[in-house]
């Protein structure tokens, strides 16, 4: 993945494909935006009681509408996927696309894609189990999307001549965007990423100021290149993403607030901001002449 100054978006999975969902989609690559990333969530927040749709379905009609623009989650989790079904729903978009597909990829939180399968009396993971089942979970990955075969017998996953053939179209597989700012989830970036994502320090969303929280995900950044340097990695190899919305202020506001937003974080070593495609009656409503003109003239105005 090359580094530059980048714009993308996240289409929430909200819109049936035929009431202005496959719309949304094809809009977004008109914009010339870089990447149109979805949630893959079995429902989400406020969205819990409202249309919600599965992530890979609507990545694979997407793929199919549009011809450049790059698709992919933001972000999976083991929460409720397995490693050889997802890696096998992978090899597939990945080809539907004409090789198009990154994988943002996270341990998951608590909610509803860590209750909805649980059965009586049973608890959804701790963050610690969460960690745990990551860490398993992204180098098994990594390998059934590499090797025609696998087999692997770990603490929490198992697959026994798990076959993906023919593979990925992009080589050696599809990137991963491993979103992560803890010690162990830093290192599996700086393992299997292609790039790293963040939103930012969550302590900060409420009552944080816009200073507090640049110096913060400045800290992430230093521990990335820290987890890099362990590894024998240069951090510069790894694209890194910024998923707008949850940090404090509301840089979307203007368009001269979102290029100063913007500026500030480029300059930090970002190489993608990602923003939410308008969401009406909701965190993510704004107006849609802004949006529009930050698409198609705020990397100009960056450099």
């Amino acid at each position: 993945m090359t580094s530059s100054r980048r714009l993308s978006t996240v289409i929430l999975p909200i819109h049936r494909w035929h009431e202005g969902g496959r719309a949304l989609w094809v809009r977004a690559e008109e914009l010339g935006f870089h990447a149109a990333y979805t949630y893959d969530h079995l429902a989400w927040r406020t969205f819990r009681d409202g249309a919600w749709f599965g992530a890979v379905p609507t990545l694979t009609a997407a793929a199919a509408a549009t011809e450049r623009l790059r698709l992919g989650t933001l972000v999976t989790s083991p929460n409720f996927r397995h490693p050889v079904t997802l890696a096998k729903d992978l090899i597939t978009l990945d080809d539907v696309s004409g090789g198009r597909i990154t994988l943002g990829i996270g341990a998951g939180g608590n909610g509803f894609d860590a209750t909805t399968l649980l059965g009586s009396g049973e608890e959804p993971w701790t963050p610690r189990e969460r960690a745990d089942h990551f860490e398993e979970f992204v180098p098994m990955l990594d390998r059934l999307l590499r090797e025609p075969s696998v087999t692997h017998e770990g603490r929490f996953y198992a697959a026994n001549e798990a076959r993906n053939i023919p593979g990925c179209v992009q080589r050696p597989r599809l990137p991963f965007a491993v979103a992560a700012t803890g010690p162990r989830g830093l290192k599996l970036a700086a393992r299997h990423g292609q790039a790293w994502v963040t939103t930012g320090d969550p302590k900060l969303y409420e009552a944080g100021t816009a200073a507090q929280s640049v110096a913060a995900i400045g800290g992430q950044i230093s521990r990335l290149g820290a987890a890099c340097d362990e590894v024998g990695r240069d951090v510069a190899e790894l694209d890194k993403i910024l998923l707008t919305g949850f940090t404090p202020g509301r840089p979307l506001r203007s368009f001269d607030a979102f290029v100063d937003f913007a500026g500030t974080h480029f300059e930090l070593g970002f190489t993608e901001i990602v923003v939410h495609w308008p969401v009406p009656d909701s965190g993510f409503d704004m107006d849609d002449k802004v949006f529009e003109r930050i698409a198609t003239e705020a990397t100009a105005q960056l450099g």
